[in-house]
């Protein structure tokens, strides 16, 4: 592995650490960085400014020691113009040649008069051109100096004042800088803390609502009431409010799936119960009368025992069927399809459950603004208006009046069946659609009145919806009506893939012209069915 590859980003002992930590290290971090930018260009301000001042008094004294050696001796070593007036203390005067060294130095001392300077001194202040341009040169035994050379009539004159004063200036600079830097940030980091803190306080509490969410036993028992993120916490108008309200609505949906899995689970141990139940009904009757065979005809009629196994196996096999047709809707197979006339279709289902009930009066209603002409499979529609009639033949008393109704609008057709009897029960009602709902919790029947498997009106919307059709069923005692809505011929379907065609308790379909009510049950005593309505 090469070096480069090898070498870590400054950065990566921050891995691993909480978010809280990271954003102190990094904020810190670029307090300190612009604490101190700020703190170098101020200094670096000051010190310019502090050095111009110093230069133009450098300048100043210069010129005027050049007026102070034109009016004074005109000897190459003179240095009267250091005692006038106005001369601060440590200004250094030299007298140069014309090669630029030093000839003659002095400096004022604190007391006012002059010292020569010596010759390491001198030496520090030669080879300085007289073009008037600033130096700084650093002087044995007193200190930095800043200075100049001016030559006037052929006298070159050096002048230097010390530079004491601005490096004390600017090293106190610095000093309180840095301590009103330090203090600042130790406060804005202190401020930082706590501020962080208080606002990552809702993403502890989002992450605290996820962590007891894992603890959850999410595989088995019943899922309902998960914990929420509290609804403070949930604001859209922060970061940690939107992860809050994505949590919640993670958690909605995730209650509410495994909800679904564990009611479809439910429902699929109930149906293979069911199911298990109506097949060994009949097996049991079909074994018990192939054994009363076996033993003798004598302990029971032949002719009777075959009767009774074929009924049986009739009645097993009708089962498997229905079974078997579920089945292969809910694997969504293509139906058959071609135009189908909802009008005779009905009508002649109309005939055959007459004819299958005659003890019931039977009514047929068309309402036809445009023709009752649908796209599907036209066996399983007929099976759908069978089983709707049957439903209404067996589970009613005698002398219910049935009306069936056919209405057909540009819009939708639709295939309405009700009668006047004493309407479903208010507890079968949400789950009438559901696969081997009955009124009797009792597997044993005798005979076609005592009801079916269970299995009609299941059978009745799989294949709605197969046709994209809707469903709905109204009831309350002395009128009940199912309705069926299929598109009509060449229109889109009315309900999309993954909703939910089943309607129950609601008003959204049209009410037909000719539903049935107790005041109407009446209408007809006759065996025929008879009809009505506008074609």
């Amino acid at each position: 592995m090469s070096p480069r590859s090898r070498r870590r980003p400054p950065w990566s002992p921050l891995r691993g650490r909480s978010l809280r930590t990271r954003l102190l290290v990094f904020i810190g971090a670029t307090l300190v960085a612009v604490g101190v930018a700020m703190a170098l260009t101020t200094v670096f301000a000051q010190r310019a400014s502090l050095l111009d001042h110093l230069d133009q008094r450098v300048t100043d004294c210069a010129e005027r020691s050049q007026g102070g050696v034109q009016v004074g001796p005109r000897l190459g070593t003179d240095l009267a113009f250091l005692g006038e007036q106005g001369q601060s203390v440590g200004t250094i005067g030299a007298r140069l040649d014309r090669d630029g060294d030093v000839v003659a130095a002095e400096v004022v001392t604190g007391d006012g008069t002059r010292k020569a300077l010596t010759a390491a001194q001198r030496a520090a202040l030669g080879g300085i051109t007289a073009d008037g341009s600033l130096h700084t040169r650093t002087v044995p035994g007193l200190g930095t100096y800043r200075v100049t050379a001016l030559q006037a009539d052929g006298n070159p004159v050096l002048t230097g004042l010390p530079m004491d004063d601005v490096q004390d200036m600017i090293s106190r600079l610095v000093v309180v800088e840095a301590v009103v830097a330090a203090a600042g940030l130790a406060v804005a980091g202190c401020v930082c803390a706590v501020v962080i803190r208080r606002q990552l306080r809702p993403l502890g509490r989002v992450a605290a609502t996820a962590v007891e969410v894992s603890r959850s036993p999410l595989g088995h028992g019943e899922v309902i009431g998960l914990i929420r993120v509290p609804e403070r916490d949930t604001d859209p108008g922060s970061e940690a409010g939107q992860v809050g309200a994505a949590l919640n609505r993670m958690i909605d949906h995730v209650e509410s799936s495994i909800g679904e899995r564990q009611r479809s689970e439910e429902r699929m141990r109930r149906f293979l119960a069911d199911a298990s139940h109506e097949l060994r009904t009949p097996l049991a009757s079909i074994a018990g009368y192939a054994e009363l065979m076996n033993r003798g005809t004598e302990r029971i009629e032949p002719t009777l025992a075959w009767r009774r196994v074929s009924a049986e196996s009739a009645r097993m096999t009708g089962l498997v069927e229905d079974l078997l047709l579920l089945a292969r809707l809910d694997e969504g197979r293509p139906l058959e399809s071609a135009e189908v006339d909802l009008a005779a279709l009905v009508a002649e289902s109309v005939w055959d459950a007459r004819a299958a009930g005659d003890d019931h009066h039977w009514q047929l209603a068309l309402f036809l603004d445009a023709p009752a002409l649908v796209l599907g499979d036209e066996a399983r529609l007929r099976q759908v208006v069978a089983n709707l009639l049957a439903n209404a033949r067996v589970h009613t008393p005698v002398g219910t009046t049935v009306v069936a109704s056919v209405e057909a609008t540009e819009a939708y057709c639709a295939v309405r069946v009700g009668d006047d009897g004493p309407g479903v029960p208010p507890h079968l009602l949400p789950s009438v659609f559901e696969r081997f709902t009955r009124g009797d919790v009792s597997r044993a029947r005798n005979g076609p009145a005592d009801g079916g498997s269970g299995l009609g009106l299941a059978i009745v919307e799989a294949i709605t919806v197969a046709h994209g059709g809707l469903i709905e069923v109204r009831s309350e005692p002395g009128r009940t009506e199912f309705a069926v809505l299929l598109p009509p011929s060449g229109r889109p379907a009315l309900a999309t893939p993954g909703s939910d065609p089943t309607i129950r308790f609601a008003s959204s379909l049209p009410s037909a012209p000719g539903a049935p009510s107790p005041s109407r049950a009446a209408m007809t005593a006759a065996p025929e069915p008879s009809v009505r309505g506008r074609l």
